[in-house]
């Protein structure tokens, strides 16, 4: 089993060490330094490459810049996708996102952890656990996504929150650890004004 496979399995793995991986976050980087320097008027350009850098995408997707992630290619995107700046993804294990999902600024989705223990930190050895964000989510500002965390559907993440273990679908979750508050109901739907 290669390190990459390793990664995704949830095991162990030597990601500063392993000249694959290596290679592959530097070409992923050129990509996402093209990326954050295109101009901000140059829309093809931006789609041309996060389709090239990323999994899967929706027909619609946008990322402000700065974003940043390891990889690329353990993103998917689903449509109608929305991250404000400084979006950070550490895509080490899968990072799927549904459908109309939208991120507010300096949020970060860190699939990687690492040992407790020095003596194995110091190796270079981490593990991934995968992240999923179901359809209708929205993370607020400055929130951090933990390894193997599922946010389901329609769940709301408030700004500031650390997200630690799952959090289900239609609710509200804050704080540090990230905890549901409340569900998300018809009342919620009644208390804005359409224009």
């Amino acid at each position: 089993m290669n390190e990459r496979e390793k990664a995704a399995a949830g095991l162990l793995y030597d990601a500063n060490n392993n000249a694959e991986l290596i290679h592959q976050r530097l070409e992923a980087k050129v990509k996402v330094h093209e990326y954050n320097h295109l101009d901000p008027r140059d829309l093809e350009g931006k789609e041309r490459i996060l389709k090239a850098l990323l999994g899967k995408t929706g027909k619609h997707l946008i990322i402000e810049t700065p974003f940043h992630c390891d990889y690329g290619y353990n993103i998917e995107l689903g449509e109608n996708f929305y991250a404000n700046v400084n979006l950070v993804i550490l895509d080490c294990a899968k990072v799927c996102i549904g459908s109309n999902v939208f991120i507010a600024p300096n949020v970060g989705l860190y699939t990687a952890g690492h040992p407790l223990d020095a003596e194995r930190r110091n190796q270079g050895l981490e593990y991934a656990r995968p992240i999923t964000l179901g359809d209708n989510v929205w993370i607020g500002g400055g929130v951090t996504v933990l390894p193997g965390v599922t946010i389901g559907e329609g769940a709301v993440i408030g700004a500031g929150s650390v997200v630690t273990k799952d959090i289900p679908a239609h609710r509200v979750a804050v704080g540090n650890p990230c905890r549901v508050v409340r569900e998300i109901g018809e009342a919620d739907r009644l208390r804005y004004q359409s224009i």
